[in-house]
């Protein structure tokens, strides 16, 4: 799998791509207390990759949690995966780290990544590509630094009442957030519109959402070449619009014993349209401009 699309687009048609979050494939039996049905989840991506190789796509996004735990889950949904025939830009959530710890380390190469937080241009708009893992209590290999801000940074929160102070949600490093407002600035100067992704939301205020929350949505506030940001995590799915900048999570296709969820964007000139399938709803959506 590819990190990052290269190939230029078009101009004579829209930007294309297909979106899925939270797969969660485990080879085990169903958590009916959430709402998970692991196992179902293969028969479910192979139905997307039917309908995104149907369409004349630009790239798929996986925006996270591709399993559910264990490297060995890895095996069956990579296959599935294999068949698709457009590039695959695929994000790490919280359980792609469910893995035995001394895989952690090695994690990101299991799925073809050279980094875990990376961006690139399409269509002439730049996708930043976020790893909310970074500061968290399960990705950093023990004894990195990283897993002390971790639990500094949980305890602070905790100990506000913050709904979001849950460890299996995760933050940014200071050093991918210095990238962070770098690239904008970069994009800004070339005016470039920009859409980011991660795994996690930052708005609006849910127990899903990431620790640092508040810093990045400030950050992305103040850009108005920011368009959109897309994430997972919630399963239940979220939207929310700030001055214009529109923050959608995707439904989890994990959820639910039959009933689908993936969706295909469109993007042209102002537009930003979202077409849903199964549980995921579609949307219009009108871009600010910079």
């Amino acid at each position: 799998m590819l990190a990052a699309p290269l190939a230029s687009h078009a101009e004579t048609r829209p930007l294309r791509f297909g979106v899925v979050a939270d797969p969660q494939y485990a080879d085990a039996e169903p958590h009916l207390g959430m709402g998970r049905y692991f196992r179902n989840s293969l028969d479910k991506l192979r139905t997307a990759v039917a309908a995104f190789n149907a369409e004349d796509l630009d790239f798929v996004v996986t925006l996270g949690d591709v399993i559910d735990r264990d490297v060995a889950s890895y095996a069956a949904i990579l296959a599935v995966y294999a068949t698709l025939r457009h590039r695959h830009i695929v994000l790490l959530g919280n359980h792609d780290y469910s893995i035995a710890p001394d895989r952690l380390s090695a994690q990101p190469g299991l799925l073809g990544l050279s980094a875990t937080h990376y961006e690139y241009t399409h269509g002439g708009i730049r996708f930043v590509v976020l790893d909310g893992n970074d500061v968290s209590l399960f990705a950093p290999p023990q004894g990195d630094p990283r897993w002390q801000i971790a639990q500094d940074r949980l305890g602070h929160l905790a100990a506000q009442g913050a709904e979001n102070a849950k460890p299996w949600n995760g933050s940014l490093g200071d050093a991918q957030f210095a990238w962070l407002g770098g690239v904008l600035g970069d994009a800004k100067a070339k005016g470039q519109r920009v859409i980011v992704m991660n795994h996690y939301p930052v708005f609006p205020a849910n127990p899903h959402n990431m620790w640092d929350s508040d810093r990045i949505t400030a950050l992305l506030d103040g850009q108005p070449h920011v368009v959109a940001y897309f994430c997972g995590h919630n399963h239940a799915g979220n939207y929310g619009e700030a001055a214009g900048l529109h923050y959608v999570n995707f439904h989890g296709m994990v959820d639910t014993p039959a009933e689908n969820a993936y969706a295909i964007v469109e993007i042209e000139r102002d537009r930003l349209d979202i077409r849903g399938f199964g549980r995921e709803p579609s949307r219009s959506l009108r871009l600010r401009t910079a």
